[in-house]
């Protein structure tokens, strides 16, 4: 038996390599090797955290996260079986190098273990590793777009007052100001709104969005008071008493006598004028004009607000005093008239002459306008009564101080007496 085995020994070995021969032969003429390109592979970055958790960035570099062209060669059969999206790209952040570069790994997720060879164009992400760093930023709120006229923007609100932003230092570190705006144009009323935070460098220009950037909140709540507007009077007095031979002439000026105040529409219908305790203004002792600013804010009413930003509330006050001066006018005994005369009496005045002088003072312009025509001396029987000058009335003489007719700001210098003459009617 062993003999049959060994017999032609030759003869049988080259028949088996001819046959082994022979299949190899009709397989790659029936399945040939070939080779397919595929263009733009993208790779998949994983343990991604290795990096996030030592607090560090990174940044892909120069596109290095896709592949332009992977080569792959194999049996024609298995190659027509891959598709562009077999092709699987992996960087593992875990084995990044002292340069900051990661090794990409290739494979076919179909018939790997098939193919003769695969190929990349590239081997490596390039990437830019930073610090992570956080900064905290007040948020401010601004406006934009005309008002209509008569109004003017009153407080902007937040619901948050600030902004945490997160991302490579070297971004993070060029940020100066987070701000959201709200437009404004047309309204005539508040507005409530929710609006998107900008970010932006040390000269006012915004930070361009970069996803390596995040915020702890993209939108905030936003409240815009709108105020209407109105010019209202300033109304001021004065306090104390001039030096002696002065007198106020009650004119209190200001500059400006007005002012442009903003707020709600029901406050502003119901504001005519701002009136300023005369406390603010003394001419005590004054023996000429006073002026002196007043800060005219703590007078507003509740709820209203100076509208001009310009002006700080100071306004110049001033209150007017002028030396009295001195006339001596004169008046006929004919023109005292006696009042409140019992229908059963008679009167007649008597001042010994015809005509009398009086003195007077006042200002100037009171003064100058008195015409003596018009003044007369009085006795009035009421008054007399009601002082005890006369404690009953009946038949007799009298003597009997005059009052004038004079406006109430000018005085009579010194007291005039005349002879009152009572009688009973027949």
């Amino acid at each position: 038996m062993k003999r049959k085995l060994t017999d032609n020994l030759g003869l049988k070995i080259g028949s088996i390599l001819f046959a082994a021969l022979l299949w190899l032969l009709v397989t790659n003429i029936n399945n040939p090797s070939m080779t397919h390109r595929y263009n733009d592979i993208p790779v998949t970055l994983i343990n991604t955290e290795y990096l996030t958790g030592q607090g560090k960035t990174y940044e892909v570099l120069d596109n290095s996260d896709r592949i332009n062209t992977v080569t792959i060669t194999g049996p024609r059969t298995i190659v027509n079986s891959i598709r562009q999206g077999d092709i699987l790209a992996v960087a593992d952040m875990s084995r990044i190098t002292t340069d900051n570069t990661v090794p990409i790994q290739i494979s076919s997720a179909q018939y790997n273990e098939n193919l003769d060879s695969i190929k990349m164009s590239s081997e490596e992400v390039l990437l830019k590793v930073e610090e992570r760093k956080s900064i905290s930023l007040p948020l401010k709120a601004s406006t934009s777009g005309p008002l209509q006229e008569g109004y003017i923007i009153g407080d902007v609100t937040t619901d948050q007052n600030l902004v945490r932003v997160s991302g490579p230092e070297s971004l993070v570190s060029a940020i100066a100001s987070a701000e959201v705006s709200v437009a404004v144009g047309g309204f005539t009323g508040d507005i409530g709104t929710n609006a998107e935070i900008k970010l932006y460098d040390a000269d006012g220009k915004e930070v361009e969005k970069d996803s390596r950037l995040s915020l702890n909140i993209n939108t905030v709540g936003v409240n815009v008071e709108i105020l209407g507007t109105k010019a209202i009077p300033l109304i001021f007095s004065a306090t104390g008493t001039p030096a002696n031979g002065y007198r106020a002439t009650g004119v209190v000026s200001s500059t400006p006598d007005s002012v442009l105040v903003a707020g709600k529409g029901n406050v502003l219908r119901n504001l005519s004028a701002i009136e300023i305790p005369d406390t603010e203004v003394d001419i005590t002792g004054a023996s000429g004009d006073v002026t002196i600013d007043v800060d005219i804010r703590k007078y507003l009413p509740g709820n209203v607000e100076l509208a001009n930003e310009e002006f700080n509330g100071t306004v110049s006050v001033t209150a007017y005093v002028e030396q009295e001066v001195t006339r001596t006018i004169t008046v006929s005994e004919s023109s005292i008239v006696v009042q409140n005369l019992p229908e059963q009496f008679e009167a007649m005045v008597t001042t010994y002459e015809e005509e009398f002088p009086i003195q007077v003072s006042g200002l100037a312009e009171e003064i100058n306008a008195l015409d003596p025509s018009q003044i007369n001396g009085i006795v009035d029987i009421d008054r007399l009564l009601e002082t005890g000058a006369i404690e009953v009335l009946e038949e007799g003489y009298y003597d009997v101080r005059l009052s004038f007719n004079l406006p109430d700001t000018v005085n009579l210098k010194e007291n005039i007496t005349a002879r009152l003459n009572i009688r009973e009617k027949e």
